[in-house]
């Protein structure tokens, strides 16, 4: 059965690079957190996140650095996150990057998800996090926000700084060092941990733009997002849910019975797991009605139906209490055509 949120094993080998530069036993923090040292070895591993958020504790611990997560980011390698460092490098632009790093970012872990949401002026890379449930560490979310910013300079420009960032933890004691790593107005304590670029930068095209190279190593991303979902039971009800929407939203019993399970057994699982049908019910809708307003060719009206609600008015409510703002005033701030 799953083992709950989990986190790319790489990750683990990025903190231990760090801490081995500076001479501590990254191997014993590792035994210490409960982590599979065997899986160290398996690029394609994954840690339960309670386990890696336990190992960032350890980490900070031992070598007093609050803001190591900044740190971690340099140690990261091109095949840290599988293939999608190369898919990263072959995108278009600056937005196709982030957008293509907001749809695969379960590649790296699925405790949070990501959205890329284009503005007028500054496009959003928006990171979500339910707070029912388990919490990634402050200094992952450093880690991956720094390395974001890296990257996106090293395809633009070193020249390149957010317009801002917010995180939702609270301010370190000293600043300065997240100041000059990302060189943008920070806000702590937010609601949202986010990244801003100008819309300008957004379109800028890349000079390792490939759209060949692009499509394939989405393709090997996609393989082996199917084949991780496909062993987990979270990711067999999101494969139902997507197919049983356009006719309506299943019940929990419904889906059980798909499945060949109790509804007993089913949510007893699931709650092993870390989550339950609800979440992932809203989560598959979320995750489907961004992809839907994205294409021109969708009416609200068919979205709502392939959403399995009863009418376009429910999928309306629904999605002002996700976005604050209803389906045709966000495709219309994502720069998409409505109709």
């Amino acid at each position: 059965m799953p083992m709950g949120r989990t986190v790319l094993s790489s990750w683990v080998k990025a903190i231990r690079r760090t801490l081995d530069a500076r001479g501590i036993d990254s191997l014993a923090l590792c035994a210490q957190a409960g982590l599979d040292l065997t899986a160290l070895d398996d690029p394609n591993a994954r840690y339960p996140v309670a386990r890696t958020t336990r190992l960032w504790e350890l980490a900070v611990k031992a070598s007093g650095d609050p803001a190591l997560g900044l740190a971690v980011a340099s140690n990261v390698g091109p095949t840290t996150f599988h293939a999608l460092s190369y898919s990263i490098m072959a995108s278009a632009s600056l937005g196709d990057m982030l957008e293509r790093v907001a749809r695969y970012f379960r590649i790296a872990t699925d405790v949070s998800t990501l959205e890329y949401r284009p503005g007028a002026d500054e496009c959003l890379l928006v990171v979500y996090t339910p707070s029912d449930q388990e919490q990634p560490a402050s200094e992952s979310v450093d880690a991956f926000t720094s390395l974001l910013i890296r990257t996106a300079r090293s395809l633009v420009g070193r020249e390149l700084n957010p317009l801002w960032v917010s995180l939702r933890h609270p301010a370190p004691a000293d600043a300065s060092c997240y100041q000059r790593v990302w060189r943008a107005p920070l806000s702590f304590d937010a609601e949202r941990d986010v990244i801003a670029f100008s819309r300008e930068d957004c379109e800028r095209p890349l000079d390792t733009a490939n759209a060949e190279l692009a499509r394939r190593n989405d393709e090997i991303i996609s393989h082996y997002l199917q084949q991780l979902d496909q062993a987990t039971l979270s990711g067999q009800v999101r494969d139902q849910l997507i197919k049983s929407l356009p006719h309506g939203e299943p019940s929990a019993e419904q889906l059980a019975a798909t499945l060949n399970m109790s509804l007993r057994s089913l949510q007893r699982h699931l709650a092993d797991a870390g989550t339950s049908f609800e979440q992932i019910l809203l989560q598959v809708r979320q995750q489907l009605a961004g992809s839907y307003l994205a294409d021109p060719r969708y009416a609200i009206g068919e979205i709502a139906f392939l959403l399995g609600y009863a009418d376009a008015s429910c999928f309306s409510r629904a999605f002002r209490r996700w976005h604050g703002q209803s389906p045709r005033a966000f495709r219309s701030a994502s720069g998409t055509a409505g109709l």
